[in-house]
């Protein structure tokens, strides 16, 4: 009897490059942090994200997060502004730092954090002399926050923007590549993401001076002498030239990794009956979706987990959209400037299998359960 194939919501994709590179670094024996392939996989992304922008590759998108906090002098006692749709490593460096997460709920036409309940968290902070020392915002499963918003209003309170890319590889907003927009940007090559690394993140600096020192504390902040010395607190951040190898085998691949991707989404949109009640997140004008994951929002509940369970019981894999930091048993004391957005995203959004990697079948097999699946009401 044929057993069916397990479908994964986002499992790596090998070009077919990746070995030749890591061949050469255990050819050449460059295994442990640095070397040819770290320079090279970082001049890949600079030239793929536009040329103008410095980065530095480290060991995970969350350590990146934390150095981009350590640049900007984040320390404990302040206050630092978190999108609260998300996974909980865009605000976990934060409490790393000892300062404190603040919480803003997301508008509907992104699911991105919201311009308007930014401006009225810095406002309320401000007044409660608190002012923030920094915003991170993400470009949720893919999708392009509303950058010309959140920068506004963040120049006009003079408050940086570390800018949380670690879905949005291949995406860009008014035709410029996310992780270019903003004064930080942050990537993440988990396996799950639409490029991999195995693991292994980056930090997009604007200048050369930035990322030196990113460097400089990414690799335990030894200063220049001939013998161990250190005048700073620095971290085991850097990527090794093994996993930079596999980062440029997959850069060759990485356009086709998002038409891919986008192709799966359009699949669903177009064989997913509307008599289901189903909606999916529409790109809004000059917003270019890599479709990192393809989410939809269910008509209830119910018919989420339906769903859900219908899925998992043929062995496809998916899950639930972010559940909002807010709502997370670690952050409930947490101040939170919310609308109900995010929470009714979590209560009826659901993530579909979108790996590179799905055969037609594999889309075929998993629209047929959704659709035999009844609209639950509540």
């Amino acid at each position: 009897m044929l057993t069916k194939t397990k479908i994964y919501l986002s499992s790596p994709h090998m070009g077919g490059s990746e070995q030749k590179f890591v061949a050469d670094a255990f050819d050449t024996n460059w295994i442990a942090p640095l070397g040819p392939h770290v320079d090279g996989f970082e001049n890949d992304l600079t030239n793929y994200l536009g040329g103008n922008k410095h980065i530095a590759a480290l060991s995970s998108g969350t350590a990146a997060i934390h150095i981009a906090l350590q640049l900007l002098d984040i320390s404990k006692g302040d206050e630092v502004l978190c999108q609260s749709f998300t996974f909980s490593a865009s605000a976990n460096p934060v409490i790393y730092q000892g300062a404190t997460p603040v919480f803003i709920d997301s508008e509907s036409d992104t699911w991105n954090m919201s311009p308007e309940l930014l401006e009225i968290a810095i406002k309320d902070r401000i007044e409660n002399y608190k002012k923030p020392k920094a915003i991170i915002a993400v470009h949720l499963y893919g999708m392009p926050y509303k950058a010309n918003e959140i920068n506004a209003i963040a120049k006009k309170y003079e408050i940086p923007v570390i800018e949380d890319s670690a879905e949005a590889l291949g995406s860009t907003y008014f035709g410029q590549a996310c992780g270019t927009l903003s004064d930080i940007g942050i990537l993440s090559f988990n396996g799950n993401k639409i490029i991999t690394t195995s693991g292994g993140g980056a930090l997009i600096a604007n200048t050369e001076s930035l990322k030196k020192k990113t460097v400089f504390l990414s690799t335990q902040a030894r200063d220049n002498a001939p013998h161990y010395e250190h005048s700073s607190i620095g971290f085991n951040y850097r990527m090794s030239n093994v996993l930079a190898g596999i980062g440029r085998g997959q850069m060759e691949v990485l356009d086709d990794r998002v038409d891919a991707r986008r192709r799966n989404f359009e699949y669903y949109k177009k064989n997913i009956s509307k008599n289901n009640n189903i909606s999916f997140l529409e790109e809004p004008e000059n917003l270019f979706s890599n479709r990192w994951i393809t989410c939809v929002e269910t008509s209830s509940f119910e018919q989420r987990e339906s769903i859900r369970l219908e899925l998992l019981k043929d062995d496809i894999e998916s899950r639930p959209l972010w559940k909002p930091m807010h709502m997370q048993p670690v952050f409930k004391d947490c101040l939170h400037f919310t609308d109900g957005t995010s929470e009714k995203l979590f209560e009826k959004g659901l993530c579909l299998p979108s790996g590179s990697n799905l055969s037609e079948n594999d889309l075929e097999r998993i629209v047929s359960i959704i659709n035999k699946n009844p609209v639950h009401d509540k």
